[in-house]
């Protein structure tokens, strides 16, 4: 039996590929959890209560921040909705790349335990071969 893996080289391709993924989903999940944040701050500095006007010209800058605050909102909704579809098709990523590595991580597992066995039962033929020679030898001496 071969006690090289046949297929390590490939199986070390394939594990360079999963972190190669799961890079990319931590970088996606990050920018994801960012652009909500910042998305989360901006709502929480619409809702506040614009209290201190006194006079129409600041009533009119209150009016032009919130509406600036309104459009700089839906860019970061858009900008949410491609973080989270970045994020998912990034796990999707991971996940095909887990599972080409999932079924050669299960090969090597059981090439590895032929490996012992095969190992343990030469050991035991050994041994099997020395008792048999020793019993041999033993019963040889009582003979004579």
């Amino acid at each position: 039996m071969n006690r090289q893996f046949s297929l390590a080289g490939l199986l070390r391709l394939r594990r360079i590929q999963q972190d190669q993924a799961a890079t990319g989903l931590a970088r996606a999940r990050s920018r994801s959890s960012s652009v909500r944040a910042r998305e989360a701050a901006a709502r929480r500095d619409l809702s506040i209560d614009d209290a201190d006007v006194v006079s129409s010209a600041s009533l009119r800058a209150v009016a032009a921040a919130r509406s600036s605050s309104h459009s700089m909102l839906a860019e970061l909704r858009g900008l949410t909705t491609i973080a989270q579809a970045d994020e998912s098709a990034a796990r999707e990523a991971f996940t095909a790349a887990r599972v080409r590595s999932v079924g050669l991580e299960k090969l090597q597992a059981r090439h590895q335990a032929e490996v012992l066995s095969a190992d343990l039962q030469a050991e035991q033929s050994a041994l099997d071969e020395i008792a048999s020679t020793v019993f041999h030898r033993d019963d040889t001496q009582v003979t004579t």
